[in-house]
């Protein structure tokens, strides 16, 4: 076996996906995914450090990006904005939808495991934000938000994308998604306005009777 292996990661990632579509990711082994993609495991491990890493290598580079976005471009009257302005930046330099970008979705959908790895690495890419937000002025509170937003607007805006047969872009999607979410919220602040009692209070039967008294 060759000792350099041109696009090595490339060609585990591409070996890693055909393997775990036709036995299932929890019976797919490194040894399995290096055999295929013809190199040893070490040259593996060089590059991932385990087989769930192969669906998120390009988890890194989108942490960096926005952090260092966020902070540079941080509008202090509105942070989210600014967030979702960097995901939209960021998603025009991602690869364009592909055969393998929607079986990777479908391989992590079907496996509690990388579901719940994804899941972390959302959580980790919201952190990354509210740091940058943080470092260029915005308060902890409102920076905390803007991240958790904007990271859900592109955790949603991405499945739609991947669903989806039109040709918008994934930055077009992840713009919309959040035109979407910002929708529901204002509706349900005018809810709210329009009958201040809270929800979980509504329909509830009033005490007549002091706690102490109830057996």
């Amino acid at each position: 076996m060759a000792r350099w292996a041109p696009d090595a990661a490339g060609r585990l990632q591409a070996a890693a996906l055909e393997l775990y579509a036709e036995r299932g990711f929890d019976q797919t082994t490194v040894a399995d995914i290096a055999a295929k993609a013809g190199v040893t495991q070490r040259t593996f491990f060089r590059r991932f450090a385990d087989k769930r890493e192969v669906l998120f290598s390009g988890q890194a580079a989108l942490e960096s990006f926005l952090a260092d976005w966020t902070e540079r471009h941080a509008d202090l009257n509105a942070p989210i904005e600014s967030v979702i302005s960097g995901l939209m930046t960021a998603a025009s330099h991602m690869p364009d939808k592909t055969a393998h970008s929607v079986q990777r979705t479908a391989i992590i959908a079907a496996n509690q495991e990388l579901r719940e790895r994804e899941l972390e690495k959302l959580g980790v890419l919201a952190a990354d934000i509210t740091k940058g937000l943080c470092g260029a002025g915005v308060a902890r509170r409102e920076a905390e938000l803007a991240g958790e937003i904007g990271v859900l607007a592109f955790r949603l805006g991405y499945q739609r994308w991947i669903g989806e047969v039109s040709e918008t872009s994934l930055a077009e999607v992840i713009s919309q998604t959040f035109v979407d979410l910002r929708s529901t919220l204002a509706a349900r602040s005018a809810t709210q306005a329009a009958d201040p009692q809270p929800v979980a209070s509504r329909g509830a039967k009033r005490r007549t009777r002091p706690l102490a008294a109830e057996p």
